[in-house]
């Protein structure tokens, strides 16, 4: 069964260009001290939606919604994602993936069967520097594995970056245009202080647009679409 903990029953801007609802699985391998979904990453108090009860709501949502956004948490760690998302695509509805890259096995597996229809992928730091924003150990060699199942596939997807002075510096942000570059679309996202993981985290402050604008100007060098969000 999947840990379900949270729905948004719909969303304009989740899925680009499709109405979707999202749907939020439940615990993360990472610790990322700006993460805005704590209650995802820790033991919390919010009870968990029957599986059921999704596929309800779904299957009146048919003809309504276009797509399904699956998050977290990060939803590859749940170990029936895969029969979850067959079970959404036979309603017949698009399905676009959070994640962040640490299991390519079964990223392998979803895009070999084309039951997933886009992917966005967190790229947390220069692949160096993982092990420091990500706040445990990371297996770099398969967060590197799925950059490249993405980019030598043929489905859409996206990377993104969250961006704030005391973890990206300049110089990170050059390294990530070299190790994604040729890569179809990067976000540079602004880092938001209002719920994090860390509390000391609410104190820090984003980069400025102008910044965030320069360091754009510097990836499109290596990135042929690169854009802000929250910005």
């Amino acid at each position: 069964m999947i840990d379900i903990r949270g729905l948004q029953k719909l969303s304009l801007i989740d899925y680009p260009n499709q109405l979707s609802c999202i749907v939020f699985l439940f615990g993360c391998n990472f610790r990322c001290p700006y993460c805005h979904n704590p209650e995802l990453v820790l033991e919390s108090k919010i009870p968990k939606i029957p599986e059921e009860e999704f596929f309800k709501f779904l299957e009146s949502r048919i003809n309504y919604l276009d797509g399904v956004v699956i998050t977290g948490g990060e939803p590859t760690l749940q170990k029936d994602l895969y029969s979850f998302i067959e079970r959404i695509k036979k309603q017949h509805f698009l399905v676009k993936l959070d994640t962040n890259g640490t299991n390519p096995e079964l990223l392998k597996k979803l895009l070999d069967n084309k039951i997933i229809d886009f992917v966005s992928m967190d790229i947390k730091a220069p692949f160096e520097n993982y092990n420091k924003v990500a706040n445990t150990n990371v297996n770099i060699e398969k967060v590197k594995s799925s950059v490249n199942l993405l980019m030598h596939s043929s489905i859409d997807y996206e990377f993104r970056t969250t961006i704030l002075p005391e973890l990206i510096s300049r110089n990170d942000i050059l390294q990530i245009g070299k190790e994604i570059s040729g890569c179809k679309k990067y976000f540079l996202q602004k880092f938001r202080p209002d719920i994090t993981l860390n509390k000391d985290f609410k104190f820090k402050s984003p980069y400025p647009k102008s910044t965030a604008e320069e360091f754009k100007k510097l990836l499109e060098k290596y990135i042929p679409k690169v854009e802000l969000r929250g910005y």
